[in-house]
């Protein structure tokens, strides 16, 4: 049987054809790929669009130095206090220009109300009845998440402590350092003075029903600075346990002498090291917080109010975040 044979017009129209699907083809991959790049370029400039208001919106001042709210701090808040003064004024202030006065003046000062909003450790027993006398009632309100940590010299052999040993040295019970694994040596647990913010946090954080011992006045200590000098000298130090707040011990003092502050070592509590993770998620036993505290009288057009929750709003913690502290509220974005 004879085969039929292609004609030559049978052959351009298929050829013909197969141009057009081709063109056809990279009309519409072209056709779309430019709709995409226009899409991916809308996108782009709205992200923008959206990051500058949100720039705008995150910067704008809120206040005048002169109409902000009479605030107070403990030592470890000021620099979060500052920093939000400075966002929410778009005013550069410095910490001696706002005449801080610690944790306990700052309850009294509230009390007495001199001000409108401190930024503090949570109150002691002391400071709440004192409010109770002046009939007033504290609202304590979380701003930023902390940690109580505990600290040795760094050449102190030991690591990690659990909650009881801590207990039982801080109570007098365990007084040498080879009954925890460590050096031969008298354990010296300073401690620091009533209605500090640190001692407020040991006796509730991990005293809470353990009788804390009565310090001897050599082992108690005025100040967090002077504390980490004590327990940081290499030749007294060695045999010595301090404590204070992540933040201070971290950061504050790192900026105040950074060689003494790599002197100490952060010690882990039942196995878990104190670090911005553990105090986020809560895994580090002693997690605590920076509060908010005003008057509980106050109503929600008072300034006090108002303020507190400008620093819990998203541009408040991002400030917290952007000053070093934890944020109690997770930031949009990160």
């Amino acid at each position: 049987m004879e085969k039929k044979k292609i004609k030559p017009i049978h052959v351009l129209l298929i050829i013909l054809v197969i141009m057009i699907c081709i063109v056809v083809y990279y009309l519409v991959t072209s056709l779309y790929t430019n709709k995409r790049k226009e899409e991916i370029n809308k996108q782009q400039e709205m992200e923008q669009a959206r990051q500058m208001e949100e720039e705008k919106t995150m910067t704008e001042p809120l206040y005048t130095l002169e109409n902000y709210p009479k605030v107070d701090a403990s030592l470890a808040t000021q620099p979060l206090t500052t920093a939000l003064i400075k966002n929410f004024t778009g005013q550069e202030v410095k910490d001696e220009e706002l005449n801080y006065s610690n944790t306990h003046p700052a309850y009294e000062k509230l009390i007495k109300d001199e001000v409108d909003l401190i930024l503090v450790t949570e109150p002691s027993e002391e400071e709440l009845e004192l409010a109770k006398q002046q009939g007033v009632e504290l609202e304590v309100i979380p701003v930023v998440k902390e940690g109580f940590v505990f600290y040795v010299n760094a050449k102190n052999k030991i690591e990690n402590l659990t909650t009881e040993q801590i207990q039982k040295i801080y109570a007098g019970e365990i007084t040498n350092w080879k009954e925890l694994g460590g050096s031969d040596e008298k354990i010296i647990p300073y401690q620091r003075p009533t209605n500090s913010g640190s001692q407020t946090g040991m006796l509730s954080l991990v005293m809470k029903d353990y009788k804390l011992m009565e310090s001897p006045k050599e082992n108690l200590v005025e100040t967090m600075e002077e504390i980490i000098n004590l327990v940081s000298d290499y030749k007294n130090g060695t045999n010595a346990i301090g404590y204070s707040y992540y933040y201070y011990a971290t950061t504050m003092f790192k900026a105040i002498d950074e060689t003494v502050a790599s002197n100490i070592k952060l010690l882990s509590v039942n196995g878990v090291k104190p670090e911005n993770k553990t105090i986020q998620d809560s895994t580090y036993p002693y997690t605590t917080a920076y509060y908010i505290v005003i008057n509980k009288a106050d109503g929600e057009d008072s300034a006090s109010r108002k303020l507190a929750n400008e620093f819990l709003s998203e541009r408040g913690q991002k400030v917290a975040e952007q000053a070093g502290y934890v944020p109690v509220k997770s930031i949009v974005g990160d």
